[in-house]
């Protein structure tokens, strides 16, 4: 039905233009066949009229032959009224002729326009049967969209109702995780608590034992008191006269002097700190009584070498190479690469000999730290997680997950009980070792590239150019330093007064912490950040500062002169991806994008 009606309506429409132009082009054309037709008719007329002239002549000059005499003057009157007549007519004739020319040439150019009209009409039915065959197919292609738009309306549909359905699951998911986390803190709460009556409770024993190991001690010196005996004197037994002088009534400064170490020495229950510290806030206190931070910062060292020489090139990694670290003592070298190990290395006569490798990461390595014994070594990798090994014996301690994105960085913090890292998910997280959990997570608003830490403050550096300054205490962000490229390195001088930072606008920067602003710049020609992750170091005086460049060259600046002081090209054939300065200043090592990890010095 709809092609009949489709059919019926182009019929309709080459008919009704067919009348219009019928219509057009008779009426622009009627009038001038009009008066072509009576111009055809004078023309005729003329002819018989001339034709009349000539018979009427003819017939008066017979008559005039037959009779000259008498007619005579009449004639000639007759001859010039003939004269004028045909002057006249001639005139008449003559317009009549040029008009007819022009009519002629009128109907030449109107035959033409209908020719050429009758070409454009043939043109205009060819594009019309042209144009229908491309509504047809257009129609064609209509139905098949319409046919597809219905098929992904219902694909759509059943999308929406997966949807709908795959959001009732994920709310309920999402309640049910809010629950558990709820749970799990409560537990965690209730743990504590629990720990902290375990702690009193405890203590209170302890209490009770050691005021009835007294009673009874000073109920056997009464005893013995009653008896006097020839003892030989003895520490333990001079303890014991100094209680027995307590229940005699006798005050002895010696008696309170050896009490109080006593108590002084035990220390308060671990499950008491854990209640009671805010992880934020307070400083652990180690075994030895002293803050962690005293044994951690190294002593100035007094003898800095500014290297000179390659005295080993190795193949450290199957791969490239992205982090490497010096142990607290410079007797050791850790190296971490894409092959998912770290290896330790024994630094010993200007060589590094292979001592093991630690195992357990599902990725490469991004960055390595020691703690300051150098008992541990912490490391961050591509798998989302942070591990901790002990050195001695290889061993893998404690895996950290919980990012979403690959680990780029982590930290010990001071106090050596949390580290802090930073991932390409835009988010810094607070690690407790004790109970192995995450204490805290911080939105940064970027990928954090590399991060270091003060007493109170974790400085994280960024993909958008900011260098973030985070407040442990209060949990904030308390200031940020755009540069002018991505950070890609951040290190802290002995003193953690000073900040490195090396960006990828090749330049490398000391902050200074106390005015936040920046300080010094380096920069040399042909020196080129390699990736987002080249990290540069301080010399362990903060004298020097080494950063590796994207054509294998090191690079030294003195921080005194401002200026460069070195640059050591015969070691590596590729990009420097990190610089490590040994805290006793005789070694620097570095890594790159190949295999090869380079030994320096000035020997």
């Amino acid at each position: 039905m709809a092609g009949r009606r489709v059919e019926c309506l182009w019929k309709h429409h080459v008919m009704e233009q067919l009348k219009q132009r019928d219509r057009v082009q008779r009426q622009a054309f009627e009038e001038i066949i009009h008066q072509y037709n009576r111009l055809l008719e004078r023309s005729d007329l003329q002819v018989v009229f001339s034709e009349r002239l000539q018979t009427e002549k003819y017939e008066h000059q017979n008559r005039h032959d037959l009779s000259p005499g008498v007619e005579g003057g009449r004639s000639d009157s007759l001859q010039q009224e003939m004269a004028q007549m045909r002057i006249k007519h001639q005139e008449e004739l003559t317009e009549l002729h040029k008009k007819r020319g022009e009519l002629a040439q009128s109907v030449i150019e109107l035959n033409n326009q209908i020719q050429q009209k009758d070409k454009e009409i043939q043109s205009n039915e060819a594009k019309m049967q042209e144009y229908q065959h491309q509504i047809s197919h257009l129609e064609g292609e209509c139905r098949d969209l319409r046919n597809s738009l219905a098929d992904l309306e219902r694909a759509n549909q059943t999308l929406r109702d997966e949807y709908d359905a795959l959001q009732i699951t994920f709310s309920a998911l999402e309640e049910k995780l809010r629950k558990t986390t709820e749970d799990n803190q409560e537990l965690v709460t209730r743990w504590m608590a629990e720990k902290a009556q375990e702690a009193n409770k405890l203590n209170a024993e302890n209490e009770k034992d050691t005021r009835r190991r007294q009673a009874k001690l000073q109920k056997d010196l009464a005893e013995a008191a009653k008896e006097p005996l020839p003892i030989e004197p003895d520490d333990d037994i001079e303890v014991l006269s100094e209680d027995a002088g307590k229940a005699t009534g006798e005050t002895s400064p010696s008696r309170q002097t050896s009490r109080t170490p006593r108590r002084a020495s035990q220390p308060p229950p671990a499950g008491l700190l854990d209640s009671i510290s805010n992880i934020f806030g307070r400083r652990s206190v180690n075994s030895f009584g002293s803050s962690p931070e005293s044994a951690e910062v190294p002593s100035s060292c007094a003898d800095v070498r500014v290297p000179s020489t390659a005295l080993h090139v190795f193949d450290a990694h199957d791969g490239e190479v992205n982090a490497v670290r010096f142990s607290p003592g410079s007797r050791l070298l850790a190296t971490g690469g894409m092959d998912r190990r770290v290896k330790l290395w024994e630094v010993a006569s200007g060589r590094c000999e292979p001592k093991g490798a630690l195992t357990g990461s599902n990725a490469g390595i991004t960055s390595i730290e020691f703690d300051s014994a150098g008992s541990y070594l912490l490391a961050a990798s591509n798998d989302f997680a942070s591990r901790i090994w002990t050195v001695d014996d290889f061993r893998l301690r404690h895996t950290l997950t919980g990012h979403s994105g690959k680990v780029l960085s982590a930290r010990f913090l001071l106090d050596y009980t949390r580290i802090v890292s930073g991932s390409y998910d835009r988010t810094l997280k607070l690690w407790d070792l004790r109970s192995k959990v995450c204490m805290k997570t911080v939105f940064a608003g970027s990928s954090c590239n590399d991060i270091v830490c003060t007493e109170q403050c974790v400085m994280s550096g960024h993909f958008d150019k900011k260098i973030r300054f985070w407040d442990i205490r209060s949990e904030s962000n308390v200031h940020e330093l755009e540069l002018l490229g991505r950070i890609t390195s951040l290190d802290l001088n002995h003193d953690r007064t000073e900040l490195l930072s090396c960006s990828r606008d090749d330049l490398v920067k000391i902050i200074d912490l106390r005015s936040n602003a920046v300080r010094q710049t380096f920069n040399a020609q042909g020196f080129k950040c390699g990736s987002d992750f080249t990290r540069v170091t301080f010399s362990p005086d903060g004298s020097y500062v080494a950063a590796g460049s994207a054509d294998g060259v090191l690079y030294i600046w003195n921080v005194l002169t401002g200026k460069l002081d070195k640059t050591l090209d015969k070691g590596h054939s590729s990009a420097i991806n990190s610089v490590s300065w040994s805290p006793s200043g005789v070694y620097v090592a570095s890594v790159g994008k190949g295999s090869k990890a380079v030994l320096w010095s000035d020997m």
